[in-house]
């Protein structure tokens, strides 16, 4: 695992929300459930489609280009095989912190 990165303040993101930051030049898609927060890789496996622009319920965001959908906190694929790369993060303070 990397070092861990600033990417957000916790107050940039209310529960249900996503975003796309970005961590030594790749974009990373950052989601709040909760208090929790998760990070994915940002390209969805079918298009690449931009996750950090999706559609957020619970833990399961869908790709705003195609609908694939996938669980937040595992990776995992809803609709086939596959998982996302997930990365580790933690909130220190209000700083919100992504290593890859």
């Amino acid at each position: 695992m990397g070092e861990f990165t600033t990417v957000a303040k916790v107050s940039d993101l209310e529960s249900g929300q996503s975003k796309t930051v970005e961590v030594n030049g790749q974009a990373i898609a950052l989601f709040k459930i909760g208090d929790e927060f998760y990070a994915t890789q940002n390209d969805c496996l079918h298009r690449q489609g931009p996750l950090g622009e999706g559609y957020l319920e619970g833990g399961v965001v869908t790709c705003p280009w195609h609908g694939w959908q996938f669980d937040v906190k595992t990776g995992k694929a809803q609709m086939g095989p596959g998982s996302l790369k997930t990365y580790s993060v933690k909130v220190e303070g209000e700083d919100v912190k992504v290593a890859l």
